[in-house]
Parts: C-alpha cells; structure tokens; sequence
C-alpha cells in the first residue's frame, strides 16, 4: 500500500516516519492495522537477510494495532506514540516473550514482567512488533557462535550495523519498523545509529529506567530511541521516559514535550567542536562529512568555536577499566560455572576483569569525576557540543576477521562518562555509500537543546531521506 509522505510524494508504508504515520492515523487515510500489516510483511521478506530481529510477535502485535485503530476511530489516540510498531533489543525483557541477550545462557528466558521501559512505550499506545538482535549481553559481538546470526547492515549486507544495538539499528535502518530502543553503555545506541543512518539518541543517565534490562555496566547504562528522524526521537523519548522508584539509578526530573522543542531554529546557539576527537582519527570521509556538517549549523545561525578536550583514549581507558570490572561482577557466576555456554568473544571480553584490583577501579572512578567535571565546565559557555558519531563507515561482515574491539577509536566514550544527552545524526556518505553521522551532545537533562540542533539540521538536509539499497 502507498500513500502521500509529508512532501506529497507517494510512498510505501514502512518509508513513513512515525510522525507522518501518526498524522495519517489521524486524518483516517491509514489506520495502526495497516501499518503494523505492512511491518509484518517487510520483515517477511527481509529478516532472513538482515537477521535483525529474533523474534516477532505478530498475533500481539496485530491485536494492539486493532485497539490503537479503534482509539483513532473515536478520535481518542493515548498520544503521538499511539499506534506505533517497535522493537525493543533483546537484553530489554518483555512480560510472556522471550528476552535472550543474543545469548546461549538466556535462550529460554520467558520474563514474567516487562521492563518499565517496555511498559511506558506500551501505556503510550506503541505496538511491540519483536525482540532485535544485540550482541551477546550487550558486548559480545559480533559473533557467529551465538544461537542467532549477527544483524547486517541495510545499507550493505557485507557490512555490519555497529552494536551491541545492532538488530534496533538494522531495523529501523532497513525500514522493518520505524522505531526501535537499544540500551548505550559505550555508544550502542549512537554506532549503530552511525552506520545505519538513522538518529540514535542517548539521553541522560537516569532519564530512562533500565529496570528489565540485562545490566552491562551499572553505573553507565542507558536506554535510548533509535528512529528515522531527529523529530521521531523526540516522540519516542517522551513516551520511554519518567521517574522509576524501583530503579535507583532513575532520577525524578519532569519529562518535558520535546515535540515542541523542535522550532527549526539554531539561531543564536554556541556549539563547542571538539574536533580534534576525529581529525587525525577518523577516515577522511568522516571528517569531510562533519565539518561540513558544522558549516551547515553555522550558515542556519549557531555560533560555533573549536575547544580542545582530553584526549580519546583518557575516556576509553577510563570507561573500559569501570566497565571491565562491573561486567565480571555480573557475569561472575556463570563464568565460573558454565563458561562455555557464553560465546567465545564476551568470554575473553570479561574474564580479565576478574584481575583487575578494587583499587583500579576505584581511582577509575575518581578519574571519570576528573574528566567529567572538566567536560561539563565547557557548559557554561557552550549550549552543545560536537565531534564525529563514529570514526569510520560500517565494518565488513567477515566472521574470519580481526577482534575490532581491540583496535578500537571509540568517539562516542566521553559522553557515556558523563552521562549527558548525546545524539548520532546522519551527515553524509561515504565514497562507497555507507552512512556517515555527526555527534551532538548537551547538558544533564537538556535533550530538547540536543534534538532541537538535531531537527533543525535535517530539516535544511536531504540525508535522512535517502533509502538504503535493500529498500
């Protein structure tokens, strides 16, 4: 079925990014059974190829677009996620669905309740269409070794989509649905977003319960959306976020409308480049893309001035020191007891924590306050900050390849230190037509700036609307 998208041109359903589905929703030229029907079909045809999803929930799924159809029909939607068809990543559990981690150890794991993330997008009307493949507890990856096949990248099937939001970012990407959360320890919301060509949004730690997710790293773990645009991000955050007592890393701060922050305007706003995160590092395509990204803020009114910050690897040592040791404590257990049950990359990836000294990781943590300290003071005269979304296009699919963790550049660290809102935007291509993205971050709970700079830059740029070759 086709339809008129916001520019008039005719369409396929799954091209429809959520907010132009919610407006035909509303005018009654589609109903949430047409489009979820449609999802359920391109997953049909594509989900043997991209392997983005693990399971599907097509009964549940088709009844919920029933409901929502009926609440249109008398003009009654729940909200601007009403109606919307979803993924969640398969570390995220789901109340009677299974919730595996992408893992051996997990693959009969049928949870009796959801996740409070789960259960917000639920409450707001989105229609869960299926579980998306991560990697193995959201490290492990990617592997071939799992009980199921890595995601692949819409854009190129020889390539992989990032991680560990891998099957979210290959989803929403390669048009299977049109929103999706993952869960961003390090930047696995923002890399698959990266490579994949989507936005990917990180918000603030605490903003969004990880209550119901299989924890990676306490002390760092995030849920995020991952959309098609900038604008469908703000929707979604709105319906994800809110104060969640039972999880203490949840922080009672009001969730503002962040539709409305959206006004097309950068006009005025003070951007900190930390360009020399990816100049030098990153693949010339890359630094070409988000300096011309930054341009085309400057000429739309943001006032733009280069900083310089500590260097990567301050960030990376920091964070991979915390993480290591909180990984091992977590899978501690079943790491001495059944350590063949985990893949062959999570179990090299975490075992070493069990050798790192508490005063290791205590002084990492004395570090991370240093550098985030250091970060924020950049707020006082800066609304946002900027760098690359990731240093290079997709990676191959090679399972004979080298451990590319090790090698690792990873731009997207400091702002999971810091925990502030961090979004992946699509800025360009690559000479061989892989997403290239731009990073823009913000203060502690100031998404709207982040999404607002976001929108603004879509809305003069056609990026966003270009369709990966499997679509």
């Amino acid at each position: 079925m086709a339809v008129s998208d916001i520019t008039g041109a005719r369409t396929d359903l799954c091209d429809l990014s959520l907010t132009e589905a919610t407006r035909l929703f509303s005018s009654g030229e589609i109903t949430p059974v047409d489009l979820v029907d449609a999802c359920l079909a391109r997953i049909e045809r594509v989900n043997s190829t991209l392997h983005a999803f693990i399971t599907v929930c097509a009964a549940e799924a088709r009844a919920e677009a029933k409901a929502s159809a009926a609440r249109y029909a008398k003009g009654e939607p729940l909200g601007p996620f009403d109606g919307v068809p979803f993924g969640l990543k398969d570390n995220i559990e789901t109340k009677g669905i299974r919730s595996t981690s992408h893992s051996k150890l997990l693959i009969e794991n049928v949870p009796a309740a959801d996740a409070h993330v789960a259960t917000n997008l639920k409450k707001a009307g989105g229609i869960l269409i299926g579980k998306t493949a991560t990697f193995e507890f959201a490290l492990g990856g990617p592997a071939w070794d799992l009980p199921f096949p890595p995601a692949l990248n819409p854009w190129s099937v020889d390539h992989l989509p990032g991680g560990s939001s891998s099957g979210s970012g290959s989803a929403v990407g390669g048009r299977l649905v049109p929103a999706a959360i993952g869960t961003d320890t390090g930047g696995s919301v923002r890399w698959p977003a990266a490579v994949c060509g989507i936005a990917g949004l990180k918000p603030t730690y605490g903003r969004i319960s990880r209550r119901g997710v299989h924890p990676n790293t306490f002390s760092l773990d995030h849920c995020g959306p991952m959309t098609r645009t900038v604008a469908d991000c703000a929707v979604m955050l709105g319906a994800a976020a809110g104060f969640d007592p039972l999880d203490p890393g949840s922080i009672d701060e009001p969730v503002p409308d962040y539709a409305k922050a959206l006004t097309g305007s950068v006009a005025g706003l003070k951007i900190g480049l930390v360009r020399h995160w990816y100049d030098g590092a990153a693949t010339p395509d890359v630094v070409a893309a988000v300096d011309a990204a930054i341009a085309r803020l400057s000429e739309l009114g943001a006032i733009v001035e280069e900083i310089e910050l500590a260097p990567l690897d301050d960030y990376i040592d920091c964070k991979t020191t915390i993480s290591i040791c909180e990984l091992y404590a977590v899978h501690e257990k079943d790491l001495k007891t059944r350590p063949q049950d985990f893949g062959k990359l999570l179990r090299r990836r975490v075992i070493a924590g069990g050798l790192i000294r508490a005063e290791d990781y205590i002084q990492a943590m004395r570090w991370r306050t240093e550098l985030t300290t250091r970060m924020l003071a950049e707020f006082s005269r800066f609304d946002l900050l900027a760098t690359a979304g990731w240093l290079n296009p997709a990676e191959p699919a090679d399972p004979n390849g080298v451990d590319f963790f090790k090698k690792r550049t990873n731009v997207t660290m400091p702002f999971s230190l810091a925990g502030i809102p961090a979004l992946s935007v699509l800025c360009g291509f690559s000479s061989s037509g892989l997403p290239l993205s731009l990073q823009l971050a913000g203060k502690p709970f100031d998404e709207a700036t982040v999404l607002r700079a976001g929108d603004a830059y879509q809305r003069a740029t056609d990026w966003h609307l270009r369709k990966p070759p499997l679509a």
